[in-house]
């Protein structure tokens, strides 16, 4: 039987080479940061082995904590106070001091009453819409939702209606629609993660509070980054302590390792440690990543260094990008896309640009529609006005061959 599925796989994985849609992993041979050394994949005619310094503009890392020897000492700490693991799950033996001061920490940061962890944010938004929505209710999602709440989504036993990207009249017709639906949800990303943009949250909380409906906000690519205090979308939004759920994750702004949360009510919290599967039947967070997920929140409280050096080094990127001719939009996030359609180019103008020193991923389908692939560039606190201003000039020489300015 393998020998008929191989085929399928053969052929469908030479059809994602052909069409510029295979992702192909890269191997880092260093901790992450700035700079990076990358092992050159054999697509680009490399001998075994071989590597090469790059400098780093397509990682999660926006306020450059990642693989710093601040944040090697905290995890060594944690682990040395707290044991390297638990070996079971939360309800059993597996919930010590540090994991809910963690809790306790995500909801002073976020303005919600309680919060829950997860291992993963994928986990997370599985773990909430499985445990509260069944056939009697009905979720309403943007249609640019990250993959995690569309697949959670999905697996719930709910109606599922899907509005137009950050269309209010859109969303409000959909709220029409489930009038007569025991509960309903709006489900949003905070930031989107392949444009960068910004829901419109308070719009969507005066939509949600007209028609009754709960609210979600995915802010994986927000939290620890937007508003004053790196609270995230709601926030920045004016709109903190109006939205149901927040989910996010320690594995972007925060440090980079992993784990998640669900912040909300108490009672909702409460109800998740009850009967939220993803969260029942996993093992615990494990005590690397709780404690220095913590040291780092504290951290930012008296260093908002991080974030102002982020937003000036955002705010360079773009200026000078459009200077040059490219095609940026106006979102006010690091994730910065550059738009190129085709998903063969997309893929060799990053080819290109790891050549020249800058390291970026083409995106292609399916992680963006067809037809919308582009070069998804994130800018960090760790990178340097030399940085931005090289990788720009690397842009623009590789752009003008490719065609694109």
């Amino acid at each position: 039987m393998y020998t008929r599925f191989k085929l399928i796989l053969d052929s469908e994985l030479a059809a994602a080479r052909e069409n510029g849609t295979y992702k192909e992993e890269r191997v880092l041979e260093s901790a992450q940061g700035r700079e990076i050394t990358v092992r050159v994949p054999p697509s680009q005619n490399a001998s075994a082995r071989q590597s090469k310094k790059l400098l780093n503009f397509c990682a999660n890392n926006y306020l450059g904590l990642s693989g710093t020897q601040l944040l090697e000492k905290a995890s060594e700490e944690a682990v040395k106070k707290w044991g390297f693991g638990l070996a079971s799950v939360r309800f059993i033996c597996g919930t010590q001091t540090v994991h809910k001061d963690l809790e306790k920490a995500v909801a002073e940061l976020v303005g919600t009453e309680d919060a829950v962890l997860y291992s993963s944010c994928f986990m997370a938004n599985v773990g909430l819409f499985q445990t509260f929505f069944g056939a009697e209710d009905a979720i309403i999602s943007d249609e640019l939702n990250h993959a995690s709440i569309i697949d959670a989504v999905r697996l719930s036993k709910a109606e599922r209606l899907v509005y137009k990207h950050i269309d209010m009249g859109d969303l409000e017709t959909k709220l029409k629609e489930t009038k007569n639906k025991r509960l309903k949800i709006i489900a949003t990303d905070g930031v989107y993660s392949m444009d960068g943009d910004i829901a419109p949250l308070k719009e969507i909380c005066d939509l949600a509070d007209k028609y009754e409906a709960l609210v979600f906000v995915d802010d994986a690519h927000a939290t620890g980054v937007m508003g004053e205090h790196g609270g995230g979308t709601p926030e920045a939004c004016g709109v903190a302590g109006r939205v149901d759920f927040v989910t996010g994750t320690f594995g972007k702004a925060l440090g980079g390792a992993g784990g998640a949360f669900t912040a909300t009510r108490k009672e909702a919290a409460d109800y998740l440690r009850n009967r939220s599967r993803a969260y029942l039947f996993s093992n615990s967070l494990d005590t690397a990543v709780t404690g220095t997920s913590l040291f780092v929140i504290d951290y930012l409280k008296s260093h908002p260094e991080y974030r102002e050096r982020l937003w000036a080094n955002t705010k360079l990127f773009r200026e000078l990008m459009k200077k040059n001719g490219f095609a940026v939009s106006d979102a006010q996030h690091p994730i910065t896309p550059i738009m190129l359609g085709d998903e063969k180019k997309a893929v060799e103008m990053a080819k290109a640009l790891f050549d020249e020193g800058i390291y970026v991923i083409g995106f292609a389908f399916p992680v963006v529609p067809k037809g919308k692939a582009r070069i998804r560039v994130q800018i960090s606190a760790a990178h340097t006005e030399s940085d931005i201003k090289k990788a720009v000039e690397k842009f623009t020489s590789v752009g003008k061959k490719f065609g694109v300015i």
